[in-house]
């Protein structure tokens, strides 16, 4: 059986880092449906509007820490508050080009995160998030 490739949402306000990252995502090949949102509202908003339209909801985000409006650590926040809506489970990784060990620790905090990564991040790192969350939902039990 062959499985979909993934959705993912990048949550990011530099629009040269969203171009590149769409680039690099796109040619790992395990990245379907790629969706740019400049902010953590833009992106909350998405989510929320994705819990009745399934196919829309991302199995992975990409999140900036630094951003206007709202920033990753608000979005992180404003995400636990919905988590129970969703119908599955979605990744989250911060990127940010801080190294600032509190940014570090502080996304630890958030049981949703399952990585801080440092900008800039190289085609074989989105390789293996995307392939080992492709893994994931490969072996995940399907109902027929």
């Amino acid at each position: 059986m062959v499985h979909s490739k993934l959705n993912v949402l990048l949550v990011d306000d530099d629009g040269i880092f969203q171009f590149t990252t769409k680039k690099t995502l796109e040619a790992t090949g395990l990245a379907n449906n790629i969706i740019i949102c400049s902010n953590g509202l833009e992106a909350i908003e998405l989510i929320k509007n994705s819990i009745l339209n399934q196919s829309g909801m991302p199995d992975v985000i990409f999140l900036d820490v630094n951003m206007p409006v709202m920033n990753g650590w608000d979005f992180l926040q404003a995400f636990q508050n919905i988590r129970e809506e969703l119908s599955k489970a979605i990744s989250i990784y911060i990127v940010s080009s801080s190294a600032d060990e509190y940014d570090i620790s502080h996304s630890r905090q958030f049981e949703t995160v399952s990585d801080y990564i440092v900008k800039p991040i190289l085609k074989e790192k989105f390789s293996t998030i995307l392939s080992s969350l492709h893994n994931k939902s490969s072996v995940s039990p399907t109902s027929n």
